[in-house]
C-alpha cells in the first residue's frame, strides 16, 4: 500500500510544479496576452501560405513527371503498334507469296 501512495504524492507534486511554473511564467511573460495571440496567428497564417506554397510547387511537379510519363507511354504503345502492324502486314505478305508458288507447284 506504501507503493500506491508514494505514486499518488509523486504525481501530486508533479501536479503543483505544474501550477507553480504556469504561475510564473504568467508573471514574467515579456508579452501581453493580446501581442502573444497576435505573434500566434501570424506564425499560424504563415506556415499555412508555406504549406500552401509547397503544395502548388510540389502537385506542379508531380503533374509534369506524369505528363512526361504518359507521353513516354503513349510513345511506346505507339511504337509497339507499329511494329505490330508491321509484322501482320509481313506475315500476311509470306503467305500470300506462300500461297501463290504452293498453288503452282500442285
Amino acid at each position: 500500500m506504501g507503493e500506491g501512495s508514494d505514486r499518488g504524492s509523486k504525481l501530486a507534486y508533479f501536479l503543483v510544479g505544474g501550477g507553480i511554473g504556469a504561475v510564473v511564467a504568467l508573471l514574467f511573460a515579456p508579452r501581453t496576452g493580446r501581442e502573444t495571440r497576435d505573434i500566434i496567428s501570424q506564425r499560424t497564417a504563415d506556415s499555412r501560405e508555406r504549406v500552401a506554397s509547397a503544395t502548388r510547387v510540389t502537385s506542379g511537379k508531380v503533374s509534369d513527371y506524369l505528363d512526361k510519363g504518359l507521353e513516354k507511354g503513349r510513345e511506346a504503345v505507339s511504337t509497339q503498334r507499329d511494329q505490330i502492324s508491321a509484322a501482320i502486314a509481313a506475315g500476311k505478305q509470306a503467305y500470300q507469296e506462300e500461297k501463290g508458288t504452293s498453288g503452282t507447284e500442285s
